[in-house]
């Protein structure tokens, strides 16, 4: 198993916050070891702005929640976003892509089941 250290996609956040049975063996145990796994202001960001709309159910006490639940912060700093500018077309989510940036700016494998993110220069849990 890698080591990480990892950046949680936000459906993964979500999955683990409800115990979802969509979250893969291998991403409950990446979980629950040692490893260190962020989770980025931009997953904050794009949870509580789906929940506000209506898009989706999720607590809302995310800044206490996820270190409880041993995620790391990541905050967006001017580089990862300037990052996303460089990446190529080939996914159209804003959120996705930071967190693509990030993770290359930072060394992070990224825990996700999202298939558009192996077409990029990043390493995939």
């Amino acid at each position: 198993m890698t080591v990480g250290p990892f950046l949680a996609d936000t459906h993964i956040i979500l999955w683990s916050i409800s115990d979802d049975r969509r979250l893969s063996e291998h991403h409950r145990a990446i979980l629950a070891s040692d490893a260190i796994v962020f989770a980025s202001a931009a997953s904050v960001w794009e949870i509580t702005i789906k929940r506000s709309i209506g898009k989706l159910e999720a607590p809302d006490d995310l800044p206490a929640l996820l270190p409880r639940m041993r995620f790391q912060p990541l905050a967006i700093t001017f580089q990862h976003a300037h990052a996303v500018g460089n990446l190529p077309p080939h996914h159209g989510d804003p959120f996705d892509r930071l967190l693509i940036a990030q993770a290359q700016l930072e060394n992070l494998t990224i825990l996700t089941s999202d298939s558009h993110f192996a077409r990029y220069d990043v390493t995939l849990a």
